[in-house]
């Protein structure tokens, strides 16, 4: 009688471990889904040559039937565009300096500029949120030594960090959206870092695409190297400066109280 009890218990305990092991794969999988879905659509996006069409000489040869489409279909056309610009950014397409031009050529400096920035910070987030509900808590589990430190770090002063990395483009956009991910920095930060880091930088290539009507005249490009003009490159760079100012204040207030 023993003997079948314990196998009975046995069996009560394996069936336990394969229901838990049951529950984390599939809890596994609906993690997975929202960046699955990412990778799927850029993928898609690249196999039916979608990207083909976000360069100058399908924006000059589709002009008119653009700016059309602004003028009959005013608000909602803004919304078409602001959505286009967050699926662009949330699949990883590589055409948002060029979006941010035709948001300028299309809209003006200053609204193109505002509609371009609410449509990346929205594509941003989308990223965010899909890398950490599949990756983040898995990779801060196993953090250790030096990655330890520097999510730590990350964590403590995550909206100078991520500013910084806004204001000056030194790593690619689709890279900044999906690091933060990786340690505890809290939505709320993420968001109003990744909207304010980069209203500069969108307003700038706005003027430029404001401008494309006449180069197109032309038959010219935009020099896209203006942003890193003294006139332009050195006022970010301050702004990135004194977006460091808190996490320098820390460190040194540390410093004096121990």
């Amino acid at each position: 009688m023993m003997t079948e009890a314990s196998e009975r218990s046995s069996d009560k305990g394996t069936a336990v471990m394969e229901s838990a092991e049951s529950k984390e794969s599939k809890g596994l999988i609906k993690r997975l889904i929202p960046l699955a879905v990412l990778v799927l659509g850029l993928a898609m996006g690249y196999s039916m040559g979608w990207h083909e069409y976000l360069s100058f000489e399908s924006l000059k040869e589709n002009r008119e039937t653009l700016q059309g489409l602004v003028a009959d279909y005013g608000f909602v056309a803004v919304l078409g565009f602001i959505a286009l610009y967050a699926v662009a950014v949330a699949f990883s397409f590589p055409g948002a300096t060029f979006l941010t031009l035709a948001s300028g050529f299309l809209f003006g400096t200053v609204f193109g500029g505002l509609y371009t920035v609410v449509g990346a910070t929205l594509g941003a987030t989308a990223i965010f949120l899909a890398a950490r509900t599949a990756f983040g808590d898995i990779l801060r589990a196993r953090a250790e030594g030096h990655l330890a430190k520097m999510s730590k770090g990350f964590e403590d002063n995550a909206f100078s960090y991520l500013l910084v990395l806004r204001l000056v483009p030194l790593f690619p956009f689709w890279l900044v959206n999906l690091v933060p991910a990786f340690t505890g920095i809290q939505l709320r930060s993420y968001v109003m870092a990744t909207f304010l880091g980069i209203i500069p930088g969108s307003f700038v290539f706005t003027s430029v695409g404001s401008g494309l009507g006449a180069l197109f005249d032309r038959n010219q490009e935009p020099d896209l190297s203006i942003l890193f003009t003294p006139e332009i490159l050195l006022p970010i760079l301050g702004l990135a400066c004194l977006s460091m100012i808190p996490v320098v204040y820390k460190k040194f207030k540390k410093k004096t109280d121990a």
